[in-house]
């Protein structure tokens, strides 16, 4: 049995690492209602722009002067994972299940005879996908130090995807993300966001029946609506994203707050029946003293 020292060296421990635990978790509640919210916000627009996006990609398909942002470049060769994670860590399971699900897609992908390639945003997954994947990654981003996720973020992102695309260097992009559900559920999302992807089966693709007449003229509309709509898709994965880190580590902490009371528990019951032992010893070893005597 350990000694009292130690026992007590490790109780200390133990409270000092559910003080860290408790604050973590606290931090991560008060940052999670807003990250919610802003996600939920988010929503409703993204996917009506969604919805369209795929009405118009039906309308137009065949047509050789269709959008490459909207239709691919008609090859299915070069696929672009986009594995969007947390820069930090102690969030359970929010970062490895988006880099399982990475790196389960790219295997069937190469399975099938394409090539992958992969963008990690946030250092957890650039990181998990660097043991297996490293040569697939072709670029990393990082928002550490940053205290919230700005639209010109996923400008950025989408700009980037735009000039691989111009440059042929890929020819589908799917993002793959955790979607926000609630503080203890996250689900694992696969987007494909170029080209953009069938309405699902039942879904009308006719845009309302309406015909529409264009000002200055489609192409001119297309060239700065779909940037604008690849953009608000990675908005929206980067704000669920956030939420459900918040969400992760709240739950996270919040488990790990209990454990440590838990280990408090049993150690404080260990050291007492130790401290009991040693006075019983030395009680026995005084009463023996005396008869000798």
């Amino acid at each position: 049995m350990p000694s009292l020292k130690a026992l007590r060296t490790r109780i200390n421990s133990v409270k000092s690492t559910q003080k860290i635990t408790s604050a973590m978790k606290m931090v991560a509640a008060s940052k999670l209602r807003r990250a919610q919210q802003q996600a939920e916000a988010a929503r409703p627009y993204a996917e009506r722009m969604d919805r369209m996006l795929r009405a118009l990609a039906a309308s137009v398909a065949g047509s050789p002067t269709a959008p490459p942002l909207l239709v691919g470049t008609g090859a299915d060769k070069v696929h672009l994972l986009i594995a969007v994670t947390a820069d930090r860590g102690l969030a359970g399971a929010f970062n490895s299940q988006i880099g399982r699900a990475t790196r389960n897609l790219a295997r069937r992908l190469e399975s099938e005879g394409k090539t992958v390639k992969i963008l990690a945003v946030g250092r957890k997954g650039r990181d998990y996908l660097r043991r297996e994947l490293s040569s697939r990654i072709v670029g990393d981003i990082s928002y550490a130090g940053k205290r919230r996720i700005d639209f010109t973020d996923a400008q950025e992102i989408g700009e980037r995807v735009t000039a691989m695309l111009a440059a042929g260097e890929l020819d589908s992009a799917t993002l793959v993300y955790n979607r926000f559900q609630s503080v203890i559920a996250q689900v694992v999302t696969e987007q494909q966001i170029i080209p953009a992807p069938p309405p699902p089966e039942g879904e009308t693709t006719d845009l309302g029946g309406a015909t529409y007449e264009f000002e200055p003229d489609e192409e001119t509309i297309l060239a700065k609506l779909l940037p604008q709509a690849l953009a608000i898709q990675m908005y929206r994965a980067l704000l669920e994203s956030a939420a459900g880190e918040h969400g992760a580590r709240m739950t996270a902490m919040d488990n790990a707050t209990r454990n440590a009371g838990d280990m408090i528990k049993r150690l404080s019951q260990n050291y007492n029946r130790a401290r009991q032992a040693n006075i019983t010893k030395e009680l026995i070893e005084i009463i023996s003293g005396a008869e000798a005597v």
